[in-house]
């Protein structure tokens, strides 16, 4: 990771490479990969809806894969290189790995960007305080955001999983809920100051989303989630888009969703 080639301006994208942390399956730590052979394909182009051309925006690193010397430190290792990266001034867009990357990514932002706003899109809340013994688990990175202190406030959209666990703890760290079951396209999502986005690939309906550790019916479309990004009224700043597993995924359909997302997302990055 070449930290000299990125300024002020920038966006920095990131590859995870990891999925210890799953409590289900392997698999993510494939995801950065094949996301990336899905934009570069050529089956498309790297233009986002809004007519943002990202193939010629300068701005756009790709600093390639983050390479991981022990699993025992790499949730230290994220924070460290992402603190590192936000530094300089740049945005940083992560990809692939499982959702546990969220926790020291936010952690990362939360020190550079008082009272930040975290939107979380996912079927899952990933509010458990531990799972299977391990507090760092992929089913544990908002808890563990929350601790800090340094969230001013946590938006949760397409929720579909909630145990009382989890509701206990939404109701602790005072998170904002908004269940798929009650969510409609004309919800309009604001927020007063800076805003970190984390998608797990799970809240999309399997239909549109095969390619993921647990399936979840019942989700969004894909389209409706490109169009509440669209809608999206906030400074943004920092964005993570995980859970691809490829072990699951069918003739590439969700690596081609969550390559479409990062054009979108990183458009709006470089936008805002």
């Amino acid at each position: 990771m070449d930290l000299y080639d990125i300024k002020q301006g920038d966006l920095a994208l990131l590859g995870l490479p990891i999925d210890h942390n799953s409590s289900f399956m392997t698999g993510p730590a494939m995801g950065p990969q094949r996301m990336r052979e899905a934009l570069h394909c050529g089956a498309a182009n790297l233009t986002s809806e809004n007519g943002h051309d990202l193939g010629n925006d300068t701005r756009l690193k790709d600093l390639g894969d983050l390479q991981f010397e022990d699993t025992s430190t790499a949730i230290a290792c994220i924070e460290k290189h992402a603190e590192e990266i936000i530094a300089t001034g740049a945005r940083l867009l992560s990809i692939g790995g499982d959702h546990s990357v969220s926790g020291p990514l936010i952690r990362a932002h939360s020190k550079r960007y008082p009272d930040l706003n975290i939107l979380h899109f996912d079927a899952h809340s990933d509010l458990y305080d531990e799972m299977q013994g391990n507090r760092d688990s992929h089913a544990c990175p908002f808890a563990r955001a929350m601790e800090t202190g340094r969230v001013k406030r946590l938006v949760q959209v397409g929720i579909r999983t909630l145990n009382k666990h989890q509701q206990e703890q939404a109701e602790k760290f005072g998170v904002e809920i908004i269940a798929m079951k009650d969510w409609h396209r004309d919800i309009a999502l604001q927020f007063d100051g800076p805003l970190y986005l984390s998608i797990d690939l799970d809240v999309l309906d399997p239909a549109y989303a095969p390619g993921v550790s647990h399936h979840e019916p019942g989700g969004m479309s894909v389209r409706d989630l490109i169009n509440t990004l669209h809608r999206l009224d906030a400074n943004l700043i920092g964005a993570d888009i995980v859970e691809l597993n490829p072990h699951r995924d069918l003739v590439g359909m969700t690596a081609m969703v969550a390559a479409k997302l990062t054009k979108e997302v990183s458009a709006k990055l470089l936008s805002d």
